[in-house]
C-alpha cells in the first residue's frame, strides 16, 4: 500500500454523509467549548457513547467548568466517575484542571503543545479537542478512525504496533481536509461508530464503499487485525466487609496510583490467612462472626481478579481503627461523594440490603414480643 497525495474526494464523501446522517445531538456538541469537549474525549476513551452520556451529564452538572473541577476534592471527582472504569482518567482530569488554574490563568490552552502537555492527554485527544472546539486542523486516530482507515486502505497488522500506527497517522494527516475540520472530525468518529463497526459493518450505508480496499476484497472482518491473544493471569484476594453495630462498614483508601488508585475499597488480605487473627493484628478489632460470600470475578485489561467477599461482624470498641488515616467507618445509610470501584459499590449495595433485612427481622421480632 502506498501513501500518495491529498484525497479531497474522501473528505467530501465523509462530510456529505455526516450532513445527512451524522449525530448532532450529543451533549458535548451543544456547547463545544474546549473544557466540555475535553471531558467528553477523556470519558470516551475505551468507553462507548451510550455509556458515557449519563455520566457526562452528571459530571458537567457537578463540575460545569474547569474552576469547579480544580476546586473539588479528588474523592468528589472519583465519586462522579465511579462505574466508568479506568480511574486514572479521572485522576489525570483533576490534575490537569488544577494545572490549568495554577499555570494557565484558568483558561484552557489552545495550542497543540500546551494541550498535549496536560496530564492524561495524548496526540489523538489533543487533536480532537482542538479540532472539535477550536476548528484547528489536527488529525485524530481513535479506535473508530483506525478502523475506517485500516479497511479503506487495507492496512495490514495490529494498530497497536508502532509501524502500523505510524502508517495510520500518515493517512489521517493526509486525508484531513483544510477546512470544515470540526464536522469532519466528528464525521470520522461517527462513521466508525455507526457504520464501519467492528462486527457486521453496514457497507451498504457507507459513503466510502466504492473505493474501500477491504470491501473490494471481501475482507472487512480482517481489518484492522486484532490484538495478539494472550491468556490473562488470575489473581485472588479476600475483601473483608468489616461491620459494626452502628450500621457502618470499614473502608480503606487505596494508594493514589495503580489499580483503583485513590478509590475507597475494603481491606484486603491473602486467602490463606486467618480472618480473625488478621483483623486482630492489622485492624485492632475482635471478631464475633465471619461469613464468606461466593467469589466475584472482576476483569481488567491485563488480569482477572477473583474476589472472595468475607463479611466480618466486629466486636468490642471500634474507635481504634480510626487511627489509620486511610481508613474510616462508612455509614451505609448515608450518601457522600466518595469514589468506589464498580465491584466495591455492588458489594456495598448487597451489604446494605442484607442490613435492611436484618433490621426488618429485628423489628418484626420486637412487635411479636410486645403484641
Amino acid at each position: 500500500m502506498s501513501i500518495c497525495g491529498s484525497h479531497p474526494v474522501f473528505s467530501d464523501r465523509v462530510l456529505d454523509w455526516f450532513h445527512r446522517y451524522g449525530r448532532r445531538d450529543l451533549p458535548w456538541q451543544m456547547q463545544p467549548t474546549p473544557y466540555r469537549v475535553w471531558v467528553s474525549e477523556i470519558m470516551l476513551q475505551q468507553t462507548q457513547v451510550n455509556t458515557v452520556i449519563p455520566y457526562y451529564q452528571r459530571f458537567m452538572q457537578r463540575f460545569p467548568d474547569v474552576a469547579a473541577l480544580a476546586q473539588a476534592d479528588q474523592d468528589q471527582v472519583l465519586h462522579y466517575w465511579s462505574g466508568l472504569g479506568y480511574y486514572a482518567r479521572a485522576r489525570h482530569l483533576h490534575a490537569a484542571a488544577i494545572r490549568i488554574i495554577t499555570e494557565c490563568g484558568g483558561r484552557f490552552p489552545e495550542t497543540f503543545e500546551d494541550v498535549l502537555a496536560l496530564p492524561g492527554i495524548g496526540r489523538s485527544t489533543a487533536g480532537a479537542i482542538l479540532a472539535l472546539a477550536c476548528g484547528q486542523r489536527y488529525p485524530i486516530l481513535d479506535g473508530n478512525v483506525k478502523r475506517v482507515l485500516a479497511r479503506f486502505h487495507a492496512v495490514e497488522g495490529w494498530p497497536g504496533q508502532g509501524s502500523v500506527q505510524n502508517t495510520l497517522w500518515a493517512l489521517a494527516e493526509r486525508l484531513t481536509p483544510g477546512n470544515r475540520i470540526a464536522p469532519y472530525t466528528q464525521a470520522m468518529m461517527d462513521l466508525g461508530a455507526t457504520v464501519c463497526t467492528r462486527t457486521r459493518p453496514r457497507c451498504d450505508a457507507c459513503p466510502l464503499t466504492a473505493d474501500c480496499a477491504a470491501y473490494a476484497a471481501g475482507r472487512q472482518s480482517d481489518y484492522p487485525a486484532p490484538r495478539p491473544k494472550k491468556t490473562l493471569p488470575v489473581r485472588a484476594v479476600s475483601m473483608l466487609l468489616v461491620c459494626n453495630d452502628r450500621h457502618e462498614v470499614l473502608l480503606q483508601k487505596r494508594p493514589p496510583t495503580g489499580i483503583w488508585g485513590g478509590l475507597w475499597s475494603f481491606p484486603e488480605m491473602a486467602l490463606e490467612l486467618d480472618v480473625s487473627e488478621w483483623c486482630r493484628t492489622t485492624l485492632g478489632v475482635s471478631v464475633q462472626d465471619v461469613a464468606a460470600w461466593p467469589v466475584v470475578r472482576h476483569s481488567f485489561s491485563h488480569f482477572h481478579l477473583d474476589i472472595t467477599p468475607v463479611v466480618v461482624q466486629a466486636g468490642g470498641p471500634h474507635d481504634t481503627i480510626m487511627e489509620a488515616d486511610n481508613r474510616l467507618w462508612y455509614n451505609m445509610k448515608t450518601t457522600d461523594e466518595r469514589g468506589f470501584a464498580a465491584p466495591v459499590e455492588r458489594l456495598l449495595q448487597r451489604l446494605s440490603v442484607r442490613q435492611h433485612k436484618r433490621d426488618d427481622n429485628d423489628a418484626n421480632r420486637t412487635l411479636r414480643k410486645t403484641g
